[in-house]
């Protein structure tokens, strides 16, 4: 029975996010849709600090380990403000190897709340996929 309900609750989102998403308004229609969220693979050796791995208690090895942050600048430019430190965080500025835009392009642009909710979600998604995340 148990089963059967968080079956339901996730369908119950699922058809929430969907409508939520058909809702949205055209981001050309809408000047406060600048926000974005991204995902930028980190090397391994993030796993060796004992913060990163409190957080991710159920990482699986096999997959990649990541930062997902949101920012008013486009992914790319964000990526290399934490490269080069400027409002970084620590793990993204030493680790941070490259986008992945695959995991995130498809929600952006958005407006700044739905881009805060949008970064949890995300994280929270690709933990539950086995990925490494690393959050604010």
């Amino acid at each position: 029975m148990i089963r059967r309900r968080s079956g339901l609750l996730s369908l119950l989102r699922q058809r929430a996010a969907a409508r939520a998403a058909r809702a949205r308004p055209d981001p050309e229609d809408d000047p406060a849709a600048r926000y974005h969220v991204y995902v930028i693979r980190l090397d391994r050796a993030v796993a060796q600090h004992r913060r990163f791995l409190d957080a991710n208690p159920r990482w699986d090895p096999r997959k990649p380990c990541v930062y997902v942050g949101m920012s008013a600048c486009p992914p790319e430019e964000r990526l290399r403000q934490h490269l080069e430190g400027y409002k970084a965080s620590r793990y993204a500025h030493r680790y941070g190897r490259e986008l992945i835009p695959r995991l995130y392009e498809r929600f952006n642009p958005m407006t700044y709340r739905a881009a805060q909710l949008m970064e949890v979600e995300l994280a929270r998604r690709l933990r539950r996929r086995g990925y490494g995340v690393w959050q604010h």
